[in-house]
């Protein structure tokens, strides 16, 4: 009883900004709704992003966005270098999503997440001036195991002795696009299945790091956005991540060199976001694996969440009911 009275988190008890952050992502959820299914991606972003930056401004902190949605399709946007916060209490950076999954709430489709990850100041990778990166997540079981220098047949082959269980029973994650084609076809040679993501990668990257999911490994090229969020949330959930810089072009490749970032170098979740200090929150927009979208409920909307932090390794999912007349 003594040794677990004397644990660092037990004894020195300090408050947990994700549970103030989740006002904001709940927030942008329920007023994104509205446009769910609508096909106004965009429309679905901005309502997002105005509720969101309004909520964050509450927040007791003095917080930047290190790197932010939207830039790369002209989308609305909480725009990098931009302040939120009340500007008292911790220094932080900040990478959000307001909506991840813009075209899955257009089209009504699941898995669309907003999003928020915070870490110390100074600690967040800032790879804005490259819009994509090239990533694989798996629990703790791929640390040691798994890596990006080695093929996907081997990583998988490596993952599933580690996991103690046959190839055939490997289920892989990866956005379903033309540029992975080839990745696909090389996952499904080595014997594993695919869980093919039409968007929203933050969702599959943290499905992949959870001990309980279906999903054992997530990988390909998504958003460096979405890549710095995933980190924030596989160091609370104790998960294996790396990943490397894909520039589109060489003008893109320019900008990140220029910008001190390493484009040949695997990054791991450390390099990503730095230190044991992070928080990651998601609110369900629509339906998914993760947790359930807004729904309404009568006189009322209620929202799921799920709320981590990596220093006290700590992971809470939060139902909330909002009176339906406040918000609508």
């Amino acid at each position: 009883m003594a040794s677990s009275d004397s644990a660092p988190h037990f004894t020195h008890p300090d408050r947990n900004l994700a549970m103030e952050l989740v006002r904001a992502t709940e927030a942008a959820a329920i007023r994104a709704t509205p446009w769910i299914g609508r096909g106004d991606k965009n429309a679905a972003d901005g309502a997002a992003v105005d509720a969101m930056r309004k909520f964050l401004g509450t927040v007791n902190f003095d917080g930047i966005i290190v790197i932010g949605e939207g830039e790369k399709d002209h989308a609305p946007m909480l725009f990098n270098g931009e302040h939120v916060g009340n500007g008292r209490g911790p220094a932080v950076d900040i990478a959000v999503d307001p909506i991840d999954g813009t075209s899955l709430t257009a089209a009504g489709r699941q898995n669309a997440l907003s999003v928020i990850a915070v870490s110390d100041r100074g600690s967040m990778l800032d790879a804005s001036t490259v819009f994509r990166m090239n990533k694989i997540v798996t629990g703790a079981a791929g640390r040691g195991v798994v890596d990006l220098s080695q093929s996907i047949g081997d990583n998988i082959r490596a993952l599933a002795k580690a996991l103690g269980k046959p190839v055939s029973e490997i289920r892989v994650a990866v956005l379903d696009r033309p540029r992975h084609e080839g990745l696909i076809e090389e996952i499904r040679a080595a014997g594993a299945g695919t869980r093919l993501l039409l968007d929203g990668d933050v969702a599959g990257g943290i499905n992949a790091a959870r001990y309980e999911s279906r999903i054992d490994m997530c990988v390909g090229v998504g958003g460096s956005p979405e890549g710095v969020i995933t980190a924030a949330a596989v160091k609370a959930l104790g998960g294996f991540m790396q990943g490397t810089l894909a520039p589109g072009d060489d003008d893109e490749r320019a900008k990140g060199l220029a910008a001190g970032l390493k484009m040949d170098t695997i990054l791991s979740v450390d390099d990503l976001v730095q230190g044991d200090n992070t928080f990651f929150v998601a609110t369900g927009v629509t339906d998914g694996g993760l947790v359930e979208g807004v729904r309404r409920k009568g006189p009322i909307i209620r929202t799921e969440s799920i709320v981590m932090r990596s220093k006290s390794g700590t992971i809470r999912r939060v139902i909330a009911d909002h009176l339906a007349d406040k918000w609508l």
